[in-house]
């Protein structure tokens, strides 16, 4: 479908006790369940190890400078390829990120790039990117300009499909990530969201705090236009509440409803990974059969990247491979114009 008109809970002292889970299917829609799909954790078919290169840049414009780092895969010889831009969450850096999702090495067996922005620690002293701030929340300006900038900056350096520009982020970058896909569906195609929350669902520190609590507090803004979303979250998550991935949900079906007068239903899947967490696939179709919207909840699960590696912070090699899934999802988006 086309357009439709991580946190450290010690340093940010966001302690949250237990919340039930919360699992809903808007009531106008059909749920279909099909039987249990077994997965194996960790398991990237035909996917070699990351052999490949990093690539050190930075971007400035009048909110700032930030760093990042560019994955080159093996292979890659200047063919016009997909890009995946991937926002860490508090207290990460690129190379951790990159470790825990293993995007690499997906990138090796599907040739793309992938971009690490990374979160100065002068602009935020947990490196947490500031999703709750309303000059951090617009286009054009604060630091979706800089990813932005960043994205494009890539383009014009190296030869990537303009079709298939992607954006996927944790916590506080998947915060910043649904952000960066509201204010440019002219860039992206598709976002992948881990832990994170709705656009505007808080417009200050002390509102960001009861929204990771609680979800948000006040009506969460409405979009004009949507793209494709694929979102993970943990049913067990006390960082990042679960609600907050019902609210994510709800924004962009609200969109898309507005958009297409009606969305045809929903079909929902239970599996299990083997020696792992239990989840929930929820899949939502356009009128034409295309999924625009994915909705993963990891069973038991708390704020981790699911089926991420052990060497990089904030995983979970128990749950659904969410960086396969992210791709998987990713390369079924192309940007239509």
């Amino acid at each position: 479908m086309r357009k439709i008109a991580a946190m450290d809970p010690d340093k940010l002292v966001l302690v949250f006790r237990e919340r039930p889970a919360l699992h809903r299917f808007p009531g106008s829609m059909a749920r279909i369940s099909v039987p249990l799909r077994p997965v194996t954790p960790e398991v990237i078919p035909s996917s070699p190890e990351a052999g490949g290169q990093f690539v050190d840049g930075s971007y400035s414009n009048p909110a700032g400078t930030r760093a990042y780092k560019l994955y080159l895969p093996r292979g890659y010889t200047g063919q016009a390829v997909p890009l995946v831009v991937m926002l860490h969450g508090c207290t990460q850096r690129p190379m951790d990120f990159a470790a825990g999702t293993r995007m690499n090495e997906l990138a090796e067996g599907h040739k793309f790039l992938v971009a690490y922005p990374e979160q100065a620690h002068s602009a935020n002293g947990s490196k947490c990117w500031n999703w709750f701030q309303e000059s951090n929340q617009r286009r054009d300006g604060g630091e979706p300009s800089l990813i932005a900038g960043i994205t494009r900056q890539i383009m014009s350096q190296y030869q990537v499909e303009s079709g298939r520009v992607y954006v996927a982020g944790m916590s506080a970058g998947g915060a910043m990530a649904v952000i960066v896909a509201a204010m440019y569906p002219d860039l992206y195609a598709a976002v992948g969201v881990h832990s994170g929350l709705a656009y505007g669902a808080a417009h200050d520190l002390p509102s960001a705090f009861a929204a990771m609590q609680q979800g948000t507090v006040y009506h969460a803004k409405h979009l004009r236009e949507i793209i494709p979303l694929i979102a993970f979250h943990g049913d067990s998550d006390t960082t990042v509440a679960p609600v907050n991935a019902d609210g994510l949900l709800d924004q962009w079906l609200q969109a898309a409803s507005a958009g297409l007068g009606s969305v045809p239903g929903v079909k929902a899947e239970q599996g299990q990974v083997a020696g792992g967490h239990a989840y929930t696939r929820c899949i939502y179709h356009d009128v034409s059969g295309q999924t625009f919207i994915e909705q993963w909840t990891v069973h038991q699960a708390g704020h981790a990247w699911s089926g991420g590696s052990p060497s990089g912070s904030y995983t979970d090699p128990q749950g659904p491979d969410a960086s396969t899934e992210m791709v998987r999802f990713f390369m079924e988006h192309p940007l239509s114009r």
